[in-house]
């Protein structure tokens, strides 16, 4: 899986923003302010994309796929890593980026939503 196609897909959600944190040396996207997704690498320097994810349905994806991991530097029941590298489809991928962005979405203020959805 390629970066950039992940970094593609994330831009093209309503209302998102991206940032590069150096410290973490991590690009990070967020919507109303608030992170959904960051691409950086762990401790080892293997390329990962952490997301938010339901914490019923992180343990579920975490016993199905081996390349996703509890999130790195993050809290581990509402945040999954995946390595960019493993052979997940695309498109499950594409799924998990969306279902993030719509979970940190759906808990901003019903005004700042609509100003997102009506750009």
């Amino acid at each position: 899986m390629e970066k950039e196609k992940l970094q593609s897909f994330c831009m093209t959600l309503p209302g998102t923003t991206h940032d590069y944190q150096v410290d973490w040396q991590a690009d990070r996207y967020h919507v109303g302010g608030k992170m959904f997704a960051m691409l950086g690498g762990d401790s080892e320097g293997k390329p990962i994309i952490t997301l938010k994810c339901e914490p019923n349905r992180s343990e579920e994806l975490r016993e199905t796929y081996k390349s996703i991991i509890p999130g790195y530097y993050m809290n581990k029941t509402h945040w999954n890593s995946v390595y960019i590298d493993s052979n997940l489809p695309f498109d499950l991928l594409e799924n998990l980026i969306l279902h993030s962005y719509n979970l940190v979405f759906e808990k901003l203020t019903k005004k700042a939503q609509k100003q997102i959805i009506a750009k």
